[in-house]
């Protein structure tokens, strides 16, 4: 029997999801409804779903007619994939209205709604995914079997440096991730998937996290002290804006243009701000330094300015250490094709034995966004989903355990204090 589906947030990440329903997993779901607080972006989803999947049209919503779509649609799942800081309020009222929820990763952004989600989920006994993707990339897959099967002994430390690019990095910059009440700025919108994946690998979970960096490179301070001059608020009518190369031209690109510019007489909203305009609250340049309760340690970077994509990784364990270096493509959110999304150039895995011959290890490539693992995600969640060794869905819990390692980051970048995680939110673990 199908599930049906409704998804709340039609923006960028959205199509990922109604896309696959509506093409790949037919037999199984129906996509019945959407949902978005700008009307003109509801009408272009559903000119998507007609034009780009050849499907019919579905019944629209705006977000203040939510329980209506509920009670109308009778949905089993609701997609959430609005904007970071309303995700739990729409996680919230969907399992109260009696239904499921899969969610688009951070799963929310503080301390005080991830408790108010973990508090719904005991008091309605509805279910929460949230969707990392990373996880199911071959090459990550391959990580998590390598320190399971004991190939290195027990992994004591690791260092994890992740390099976003001009292109990439900069869009956090222009969109509504650069209020840090949105997002929670990199350490949890971007960095929950790093931490999940440290969590996933080393099998388990944050206990100390200290954490410290600020706005060193985009903002208009910044740009001001390397002698800038010409400033604009947003790319759209600005002559300053061609010649910078920062700028995102919004009717360059049909979808853009259609996504957001034709849209934004409804909501107000600016896809295309200055990364050197003033009113950016979040961090660019990030250390963290994280205990585990394995007693392992994590030294973490993130800087979101760099000359590439992607990551390097040591695991340093008692038998020997894994090197890792992914490069990923480039790409502008929205901005092409959703399998453009972190492509790799390049992954290598290297083993060191203390006592051997270092060698590396071959990984399968597959073809798919965020390095081959979207497909294997998709198909878990709209399919049906295969035996997984590895048990990469990934749940409440685990979308709860990785934004804390952010939340406990946020909150030692404004104390300068070491942040126990366990003390800022009780999991209510049975």
């Amino acid at each position: 029997m199908k599930k049906k589906y409704v998804l709340i947030g039609t923006g960028g990440r959205a199509e990922f999801y109604y896309g696959a329903i509506v093409s790949d997993f037919q037999e199984t779901c129906e996509l019945v409804a959407f949902s978005d607080i700008n009307q003109i972006r509801l009408d272009y989803a559903n000119k998507l779903l007609q034009d780009k999947y050849g499907v019919a049209a579905i019944n629209t919503y705006t977000a203040d007619r939510f329980d209506e779509m509920i009670e109308t649609e009778k949905p089993d799942i609701v997609i959430v994939t609005s904007v970071d800081r309303t995700h739990h309020r729409y996680i919230i009222r969907a399992m109260e209205l009696g239904c499921d929820v899969i969610t688009e990763k951070p799963m929310t952004i503080d301390a005080e709604k991830t408790q108010a989600i973990i508090d719904a989920i005991e008091r309605t006994g509805q279910s929460v995914r949230v969707t990392f993707n990373y996880r199911y990339a071959p090459h990550n897959t391959k990580i998590r079997e390598l320190i399971r099967d004991g190939v290195i002994g027990q992994v004591n430390s690791v260092h994890f440096e992740w390099a976003l690019d001009t292109q990439h990095g900069a869009d956090y910059f222009r969109r509504w991730h650069r209020d840090k009440r949105n997002s929670g700025g990199l350490l949890v919108h971007k960095s929950t998937h790093h931490f999940d994946l440290v969590n996933f690998w080393l099998d388990t979970e944050p206990d100390v996290v200290y954490a410290t960096g600020g706005l060193r490179f985009y903002g208009r301070e910044n740009a001001e002290e390397r002698g800038v001059t010409d400033f604009y608020e947003r790319a759209y009518g600005s002559d300053y804006a061609k010649e910078d190369p920062f700028a995102i031209d919004l009717e360059a690109n049909d979808h853009l243009k259609s996504l957001y510019l034709d849209a934004e007489k409804e909501d107000g909203y600016h896809r295309d701000q200055s990364v050197f305009s003033d009113g950016i609250s979040i961090e660019d340049t990030l250390g963290v330094n994280v205990t585990y309760k394995n007693k392992a340690i994590l030294t973490y970077s993130l800087n979101a300015y760099l000359p590439w994509e992607g990551f390097q990784i040591a695991f340093n364990g008692t038998k020997g250490r894994i090197e890792v270096q992914v490069r990923e493509q480039s790409y502008i959110n929205s901005g092409g094709e959703k399998s453009d999304e972190g492509k790799l150039d390049e992954k290598t895995i290297r083993v060191l034995p203390m006592f051997g011959e270092p060698y590396e290890v071959e990984v399968e490539a597959k073809e798919g966004g965020h390095g081959g693992g979207d497909p294997d995600l998709l198909n878990d969640l709209f399919g049906v989903p295969a035996e997984d060794e590895f048990k990469r869905a990934a749940s409440h819990i685990d979308g709860a355990v990785s934004i804390l390692t952010g939340i406990a980051g946020n909150k030692s970048l404004a104390t300068g204090q070491a942040v126990k995680v366990d003390e800022l939110v009780d999991l209510k673990r049975k």
